[in-house]
């Protein structure tokens, strides 16, 4: 029997000291420790894939809490049962002790852990969708106050005015005046729609 720690952050700008210290605690070895710096959205993640394929039968998984495994709900169960029932590993989240396959390996206790697995499992997708819709509101009700995205547009040059209106007197064309302001022919005319709108 050997012992093992699944560590997941979200991205390369999150810290996973947390659930690092936690690893350690249990005097998992370091080499045992599989850490991924990406979403949980899918199981596709290359530690992971590499734990999974060292994990023998009554080896223990640790990991600190269920959303560290997963954010998809139906992939969470699926993990669990190929974890659990296929490669017969044994699963210890941290932060949620009823969720210890080790302890009640009769059917009651069964039950119990599989019932609190899938709450917990659904409880973390709908927060994951929650989550995405109050940022869809969140940006919709910015944009009706008014507040733009992305990058500020770039200022005008100084000779726009008068390229702009030669061009308009036909004196150059498109390209040439496109060019004269340093810009692609398409960014020359669509500025240039603006800069009317804004002198009529």
């Amino acid at each position: 029997m050997a012992e093992y720690g699944y560590i997941r952050v979200s991205s390369r700008d999150q810290n996973e000291e947390r659930q690092l210290i936690a690893m350690r605690e249990l005097k998992i070895p370091g080499t045992h420790i599989f850490t991924d710096k990406q979403s949980g959205k899918d199981f596709d993640r290359p530690q992971y894939r590499r734990l999974v394929r060292r994990l023998k039968k009554d080896d223990i998984l640790y990991i600190k809490s269920i959303d560290r495994l997963g954010r998809n709900y139906k992939e969470i169960l699926e993990q669990w049962r190929v974890l659990t029932k296929e490669r017969e590993v044994d699963i210890v989240v941290l932060d949620m002790p009823l969720l210890d396959t080790r302890r009640g390996k009769d059917l009651m206790g069964t039950f119990l852990s599989d019932i609190v697995l899938q709450v917990l499992s659904f409880v973390v997708e709908n927060e994951r969708a929650n989550i995405r819709q109050r940022q869809a509101e969140g940006i919709a009700a910015a944009k009706a106050r008014g507040v733009r995205f992305g990058r500020p547009p770039r200022p005008l040059p100084e000779n726009f005015r008068e390229v702009h209106r030669q061009w308009r007197n036909k004196k150059i064309t498109l390209r040439q005046a496109a060019e004269a302001c340093g810009m692609p022919e398409g960014t020359f005319y669509a500025k240039a729609a603006k800069f009317e709108d804004t002198t009529q």
